[in-house]
């Protein structure tokens, strides 16, 4: 299973950007989003090292909120 992790864009360089959650840093691939002129401060879900898509700021709390709550539960569960 693969799962996106939504960051928040702090940074672009060229083709790759600086982007943030919960205070951990990761650089991400621009080229499979060149077409959608992502911004500084713009949300993206990230897979694999490359930004798969632009989401908006209640996506990205909605899916932190989702994983959230199965890390509670598997944590419960050991």
């Amino acid at each position: 299973m693969c799962l996106g992790i939504p960051m928040q864009i702090k940074q672009i360089n060229g083709y790759s950007a600086l982007c943030e959650a919960r205070g951990i840093k990761r650089k991400a691939s621009l080229l499979l989003m060149l077409e959608d002129n992502l911004q500084t401060g713009d949300y993206v879900m990230i897979s694999v090292g490359n930004i798969i898509s632009k989401i908006d700021k209640k996506d990205a709390q909605i899916a932190w909120d989702l994983y959230d709550e199965m890390f509670a539960t598997l944590d419960s569960n050991n």
